[in-house]
């Protein structure tokens, strides 16, 4: 969808910003450029809707060299999301929304609609924020708004220049949850510049780590941190690389260890009988249907004698996570509620329970997958959870 061929930007007093710069971004991708102030990264977007001009090199979307499409038109068919958002503070949200539409000569009428749609879409009633004005909102509310606009004409590419950065840390893990759900279902071209490291992992199917207006790295964010190509880009990502890794790995069934199960209708002696066979301390609580329920111990399952069964025994279950979460947010669940395990579901299926050495084995077997060009589970070495 976006190609740079051999694009330089050189200005008159000598400095250059990009420097032969060539790099593919496919249709749907979301692809963060980061990197430290004055690399090029927003030079390199700017060139995109021609806000730049390139001094060399050719830039193509969905196929068009747009060195030959008029400008104002160019940027008509492109959603552009800044830092500041850029509302218009004299225009409702409802017509700050509905602006390209209405430029492009859509009817006021059905600009407006597409307004009213895509404000809900980003989590703004029409109906309660589409009369009010910018100074009326909350910084978070008019980031939503400043998406919504970009999004209103439908872009085939939209890029974002430190579109969170304005916002406290809350609203902004807030906020990149949101945009990538809406990414999710409505899958944009999207060039997103930042030169924050973990927004740029948290959000990109691929990472541009920028230099001195050169790309050091273009892969996916497990590659960057897992097996980084410079010296440059491993200080870069930090030597924390691997707990931000957490955030990129996503848990597998293969992941999961098996423990003991009881079923909400045993007797609880015959499940304690069980748990002193396997000389375990707890087991699952599952329905019949093999939903999680909870979990029990065989303290308690031995107190109760005769009496009683593991369904009025059983505890809830407070730290779970379903399949293809982050590992990160397995290891949270794990701070949190003191757990030694987290229960893995898939909707209410239980699957298994996530340690802390199978997360870690985990962490290893995606670099070293990633290394060799393999499946994580063609990936084999001595298990931390064998030693």
């Amino acid at each position: 969808m976006i190609r740079f061929e051999q694009v330089t930007k050189r200005y008159p007093d000598g400095t250059t910003a990009v420097d032969e710069l060539s790099f593919e971004v496919a249709e749907g991708e979301l692809v963060t450029l980061v990197g430290p102030s004055g690399c090029g990264k927003t030079t390199t977007m700017m060139m995109v809707n021609r806000l730049i001009e390139p001094t060399s090199g050719r830039i193509y979307v969905d196929g068009e060299d747009i060195a030959g499409v008029d400008p104002v038109k160019l940027r008509r068919r492109i959603g552009y999301v800044i830092q500041q958002v850029g509302l218009f503070p004299h225009r409702t949200v409802l017509d700050n929304t509905a602006t390209v539409p209405a430029l492009v000569g859509w009817k006021k009428g059905k600009a407006r609609a597409r307004a009213a749609e895509l404000l809900d879409l980003v989590g703004l009633d029409p109906s309660t924020y589409g009369k009010r004005y910018p100074e009326q909102l909350s910084g978070g509310q008019r980031q939503r708004v400043g998406v919504a606009r970009a999004l209103a004409a439908d872009p085939p590419v939209l890029l974002m220049d430190e579109p969170f950065g304005a916002v406290d840390p809350v609203v902004r893990e807030r906020l990149q949850n949101e945009f990538l759900s809406l990414q999710a279902a409505v899958r944009k071209t999207v060039l997103l510049v930042t030169h924050d490291i973990e927004e740029a992992v948290r959000m990109g199917d691929r990472i541009a780590v920028y230099g001195q207006g050169r790309i050091e790295q273009f892969d996916t964010p497990a590659a960057v941190l897992g097996t980084p190509a410079t010296p440059y880009v491993a200080e870069f990502v930090g030597s924390d690389r691997g707990l931000k890794r957490l955030s990129v790995t996503a848990i597998e069934p293969a992941d999961l260890e098996q423990p003991p199960v009881a079923r909400l209708d045993d007797r609880a002696q015959d499940a304690a009988a069980v748990l002193r066979g396997q000389d375990a301390r707890w087991a699952v609580v599952l329905s019949d249907r093999g939903e999680l329920h909870g979990w029990v111990s065989a303290e308690a399952l031995a107190l109760a004698g005769s009496a009683g069964t593991v369904g009025e025994l059983a505890r809830r279950m407070e730290a779970w996570v379903p399949v293809g979460a982050p590992l990160k947010q397995a290891f949270s669940e794990m701070l949190q509620h003191d757990a030694g395990w987290v229960a893995v579901v898939d909707g209410s299926r239980f699957l298994g329970v996530l340690t802390p050495a199978k997360l870690h084995e985990a962490l290893r077997r995606s670099v070293d997958a990633e290394a060799q060009g393999v499946r994580r589970d063609q990936v084999e070495f001595d298990s931390v959870a064998d030693a």
